[in-house]
């Protein structure tokens, strides 16, 4: 049992480690950044709906304190800067036909205005959705084809911890 872990851990580091052939990177690609310091700390997951007007979870919660700086995940364009239902909402417009939602926030850009990756672009205020604080992060690719928007953002590098010593087994 051991061995076949540490054999399939062993093959799992090598295929991480052994570069592939380098792919073009498509049409519109840019490299995301978080829109919240690290680490990034899910209250709710991105749960889509069977069809689009159905319930569901169209992006994922991100919990963080009220006044937290939102940064924009990408660069682009403010699509929308406002109130929706009584909450403040962002909406930013990326390269690849891509559109990403951030509320409840308090936006520090203008309709129209092009944002830069990492900028902060609006700071986190209370909201209801969540039991505690938290930003309801979104993505949209076209009108209606939501997206979980965790996909943006580069695969977390894989770290060893070293295991507690068993008390059970000698030496």
């Amino acid at each position: 049992m051991t061995t076949t872990l540490l054999l399939s851990l062993l093959f799992a580091l090598s295929r991480a480690l052994v570069p592939g052939p380098a792919a073009a990177p498509a049409e519109g690609a840019f490299t995301a950044v978080r829109p919240l310091p690290a680490p990034l700390a899910v209250a709710r997951w991105w749960d889509p709906p069977p069809t689009p007007y159905a319930a569901g979870h169209r992006g994922v919660d991100l919990s963080a304190p009220a006044g937290a700086e939102v940064r924009a995940v990408g660069p682009g364009r403010v699509h929308y800067a406002g109130p929706v239902a009584g909450r403040g909402v962002l909406s930013l417009t990326l390269p690849g036909g891509l559109r990403t939602t951030y509320e409840p926030v308090r936006p520090l850009v203008a309709q129209g205005e092009a944002v830069a990756a990492g900028q902060v672009v609006a700071v986190l205020t209370e909201g209801a959705h969540c039991p505690g604080p938290c930003l309801h992060w979104g993505l949209l690719a076209g009108e209606d084809a939501y997206l979980d928007p965790l996909a943006l953002l580069p695969a977390p590098t894989p770290r060893l911890l070293p295991s507690a010593p068993d008390p059970d087994r000698p030496g």
